[in-house]
């Protein structure tokens, strides 16, 4: 319904009319995530009811604003979520009889993770955009391998200090060895990547885990440190990293200042911060209620996009002009619902594998959505990774699908075991 209504009131804007083309999507919805319900009862009856029709809800959002600024790409949204979908049930239909045995595997999880991290810095393969090498083009596939490099590197992190976090728990100095370890490998991605957002979620997942399974905040405390400390030396080193911290810190100016997309004098508001400024000047125009699906205004008089990667990367800036504070902030109410369904399967969880998996899973969604959308109301430097299910791009729609069966799955072992206790 939601969908329906989302869809025909971007078609009333645009055309004054109401299409039945327009509405297919809810058709489409309707049936995709009816079969996504019945597989999902099939194989996990006992999971948390409420994360698939949230992920849906999300999808939809992220569809309907998608479609409004620009049909095309959202057949394209619209496929990747079909794409999704089928890979959400798979995931589900494979291991349903015991997930676990994915801990049995933790070492290829974790190489496959460092591969599909460092494969964009391939000659011929990696492809640099908007200053960050984060994207792998295969002939007319484009993707994010990291997407799916977190997932794997999730399951390794859990598998691993569900062995080892008895004598991580000791704190011992020798104990800070794979601290040391991961932090080192998260600051050769920042640097070969020119990266910031995509160092700070892979590193703030790996933080959250080693928290969750030694309960010493000190390690935390030492890692957070750790963090910052390279986190300025790359910051002294590498330009593009420079230029977003610079960014952040002032994106207006009142005199002109270099200009590197150019190479001449002009405000930086005009040149190096335009999107970023473009994307407040979006928010602000929205006010508390916004100004209805369908009549914002992202493009000027000739028709040319005012924010650059629009429904990518600042899709949460379109989404808050055209339903305002209210509706904006309810998009974020409901991320927190999902993180908070993720945690409580985490805590009801039986075993130390399971509620690391779910645990991490679950903050690795929340941390991507912070870090995307305080990027966009300039609570911290922008970054270029996705705003989960919403935003344009099929690598991630695929991720946040498996995170989303990894969750149920956890969920449908853990309610098993509660009813079989009570039994």
């Amino acid at each position: 319904m939601l969908t329906g209504i989302g869809f025909a009131s971007v078609y009333i804007a645009s055309k004054s009319q109401v299409s039945g083309a327009s509405l297919t999507y809810a058709v489409f919805f309707f049936a995709l995530y009816l079969a996504a319900h019945l597989v999902a009862r099939f194989t996990v009856p006992l999971a948390d009811p409420y994360v698939l029709p949230i992920a849906a809800l999300l999808t939809a959002i992220g569809l309907t604003e998608i479609y409004r600024l620009g049909p095309k790409d959202a057949f394209k949204q619209g496929t990747w979520v079909v794409i999704g979908v089928a890979v959400f049930a798979l995931a589900l239909l494979g291991l349903r009889r015991d997930y676990r045995l994915l801990e049995n595997y933790k070492y290829l999880f974790g190489l496959g993770s460092i591969a599909l991290l460092f494969m964009p810095l391939l000659p011929g393969l990696g492809q640099t955009v908007n200053g960050a090498r984060l994207w792998v083009h295969v002939g007319s596939l484009q993707f994010q391998p990291g997407e799916l490099g977190k997932i794997a590197l999730i399951v390794f992190l859990a598998a691993y200090l569900r062995e080892k976090r008895e004598v991580l728990a000791q704190g011992r100095l020798k104990d800070w060895g794979p601290l040391l370890v991961i932090w080192g490998a998260a600051m050769l991605v920042l640097f070969a990547s020119d990266d910031l957002g995509s160092a700070l979620l892979y590193y703030g997942i790996f933080l959250a885990l080693l928290y969750a399974a030694t309960a010493r905040i000190a390690f935390v405390a030492g890692g957070i440190g750790l963090f910052l400390a390279g986190a300025v030396a790359v910051y002294q080193g590498t330009p593009h990293v420079r230029e977003r911290v610079t960014n952040w810190l002032h994106p207006w100016t009142t005199t002109k200042v270099f200009c590197p997309l150019t190479g001449q004098p002009a405000l930086r508001q005009d040149c190096a911060s335009y999107q970023e400024v473009q994307s407040l000047y979006s928010i602000g125009h929205g006010g508390f209620g916004g100004t209805g699906l369908g009549t914002g205004t992202f493009t000027t008089a000739s028709g040319h996009q005012i924010i650059p990667e629009l429904n990518t990367d600042f899709i949460y800036s379109a989404i808050a002009q055209e339903i305002g504070l209210i509706g904006a902030a309810g998009l974020l109410l409901v991320y927190m619902v999902f993180t908070l369904r993720g945690f409580r399967i985490s805590v009801f969880a039986g075993d130390g594998f399971s509620k690391l998996l779910a645990a991490g899973l679950t903050f690795g969604f929340a941390l991507q959505t912070f870090i995307i959308v305080g990027g966009v109301l300039r609570v911290i430097p922008l970054t270029g990774i996705t705003l989960p299910l919403v935003s344009y791009g099929g690598s991630s729609i695929v991720s946040n699908f498996l995170v989303l069966a990894g969750l149920m799955l956890v969920s449908n072992r853990a309610n098993a075991e509660i009813e079989g206790g009570l039994r």
